[in-house]
């Protein structure tokens, strides 16, 4: 499986460089692209000073566009976006293939003081349930937003669906990277799977804090090494990705198999 993190800053309505890319990814086989987050929606903190409206127009703009970029390349672009539905706004990953859209709306969101994410989104508060799981080409994908990494529950969630990528788009900032590295590729290990994770770079400024958005953007290993990882500059990062290699680890290591033993009839 090929697939491919578009490293980007902050895009608003401009869809210039998404074009761009995607042109280029599409001539070099990938199946599966996937971006950061608040790339093709403003951050947080702008997002709350906008009008319903606003964030409205610039959804179904990026909509279209993407609709059409998938179907033009038949590429699965996977981008996180924030929608309104019945006035109420909602965080969401979308999935954009070349016969279909769908939308996983976030499960657990940031709500702490300098950033609650929690309180502006209409995104439900209830139990958890399995993260979207979608196919490419007979290879496995789930998708789980940044913040969501950190609660087993959710992985939980996914530990019969024999998982190949998990698939992480990020907003990752205040120099967490090495934390966020080893949360990575500690997840992947435990998990044997892959984990792609898309982190955004740029800045954002209000009257307390900047906020640094460093990219670092990786591909982990279904044995838990760093297989690949960006800087903090634009790009695009092409990664090979190979089922017999999932397969291999969960023999070696036998956790599946041995959780698989103990679970009660």
């Amino acid at each position: 499986m090929r697939a491919a993190v578009l490293q980007l800053n902050a895009q608003g309505m401009s869809s210039t460089k998404l074009y761009n890319y995607i042109r280029i990814a599409h001539k070099k086989n990938i199946k599966v692209l996937l971006l950061g987050e608040y790339i093709l929606n403003p951050f947080f903190k702008e997002l709350k000073l906008m009008s319903l409206s606003m964030i409205k127009e610039q959804a179904n703009h990026q909509i279209k566009i993407l609709k059409e970029l998938s179907a033009t390349y038949n590429m699965t672009i996977v981008v996180p976006l924030v929608i309104v539905k019945k006035k109420e706004v909602y965080k969401t990953i979308a999935k954009f293939s070349p016969s279909s859209t769908s939308y996983y709306k976030q499960q657990i969101l940031i709500n702490y003081t300098h950033w609650n994410e929690e309180k502006f989104f209409a995104n439900k508060i209830d139990t958890i349930k399995t993260p979207m799981v979608f196919k490419v080409d007979g290879f496995k994908f789930a998708l789980m937003s940044g913040f969501e990494l950190h609660f087993d529950e959710l992985f939980n969630s996914l530990s019969s669906k024999n998982i190949d990528c998990i698939l992480v788009p990020s907003v990752s900032t205040f120099e967490s990277y090495e934390r966020w590295k080893s949360l990575i590729t500690s997840r992947a290990f435990t998990q044997n799977c892959y984990i792609l994770r898309a982190n955004r770079i740029g800045e954002y400024k209000d009257k307390e804090f900047s906020w640094q958005f460093y990219g670092d953007s990786v591909l982990a290993s279904p044995n838990g090494e760093l297989l690949q990882h960006l800087g903090n500059s634009e790009e695009l990062m092409i990664v090979d990705m190979s089922h017999i290699e999932v397969v291999q680890a969960r023999r070696t290591w036998g956790f599946k198999e041995a959780k698989n033993k103990r679970i009660l009839k």
